[in-house]
């Protein structure tokens, strides 16, 4: 018996990434009864064959996570692609996939893309706004030509290792960020072609590519996270900044909203933390308050 990661499905089988070779096998039939479905990135045990074939999948690890669009298990880092323009920039976006991957326990990595298409002045703004995230802690390329050969060397240094899928709204330039890190991969990119293709999208097979020694999903991901499905007690939690400065709020599962002597505040105060992102965690607290139950869950 093995133990390897799924590289691809397609139609039933599973090549699965062991000891440096893929091997293809095919699934047990209670998976289908137990309503398990293996998805690329699973962690899996299959039986090896006497003459070193693959045989039937037997079992499917716990996953650390699970993504939907596309279906990928077990990410390590998500590349948020993010517009400085055409579509204009939203830190409301930003926030809100950042909370999403926290939560998942996922390593956002800020990508902004089509910067060469800011004026100076533009620029300049938007490097003060990378520079608010970086100091928050998150990996940030922010420079004013997006696919530069060093910035690209950079970001796969980055992700050497590690289960990748990228993420951002429709026209932030996922599939060009995609493409110039696998030359000849050729995804389509422009906004016809996304609204030609994207019924198809959701059928297509999804592969692991490796890159360098990273697996990088080869179809763009979801476009935003539109679920608050945390608790408000959590919600502060998945704010990097201010799960550091909680401890040092007077009471014990601070809000950080109306509280006395709360730490966020007085940092907010004297701009120690990003007013943007105080104002989009307000903005999340109030939709999990007046969100409807989910019975569905």
């Amino acid at each position: 018996m093995k133990t390897g990661i799924i590289q691809q499905s397609l139609s039933g089988f599973y090549d699965v990434l062991a000891d440096g070779q893929l091997y293809r096998t095919r699934g047990r039939g209670n998976f289908r009864q137990k309503k398990v479905k293996p998805v690329v990135g699973d962690h899996v045990e299959f039986a090896v064959n006497d003459d070193g074939t693959a045989g039937y999948m037997l079992k499917i690890l716990d996953r650390r996570n699970l993504l939907v669009r596309p279906p990928v298990a077990n990410i390590d880092v998500a590349v948020v692609v993010t517009a400085a323009t055409q579509p204009v920039f939203s830190p409301n976006l930003l926030d809100r996939q950042l909370v999403g991957l926290e939560e998942q326990g996922i390593t956002p990595v800020i990508y902004f893309s089509k910067t060469d298409l800011l004026t100076a002045g533009q620029y300049a703004q938007l490097r003060e706004v990378a520079a608010g995230y970086a100091k928050i802690g998150y990996q940030v390329f922010c420079h004013q030509a997006p696919f530069a050969a060093d910035q690209l060397s950079k970001l796969k240094g980055l992700l050497v290792g590690k289960v990748v899928t990228m993420m951002g709204q429709t026209g932030a330039g996922k599939s060009t960020l995609l493409n110039h890190l696998v030359p000849g991969l050729d995804l389509a990119t422009g906004e016809i072609s996304q609204a030609l293709k994207r019924g198809r999208h959701t059928t297509r097979k999804v592969s692991l590519l490796d890159v360098d020694g990273a697996l990088i999903a080869d179809t763009p991901g979801f476009s935003s996270y539109e679920t608050f499905d945390m608790t408000v007690e959590e919600l502060p939690m998945l704010f990097p900044e201010m799960r550091r400065l909680a401890p040092e709020c007077k009471f014990r599962g601070c809000l950080h909203l109306k509280e006395p002597a709360c730490a966020v505040k007085d940092a907010l105060e004297h701009g120690i933390i990003m007013k943007s992102r105080y104002d989009d965690y307000v903005q999340f607290h109030d939709i999990i308050v007046n969100q409807k139950p989910n019975y569905k869950k």
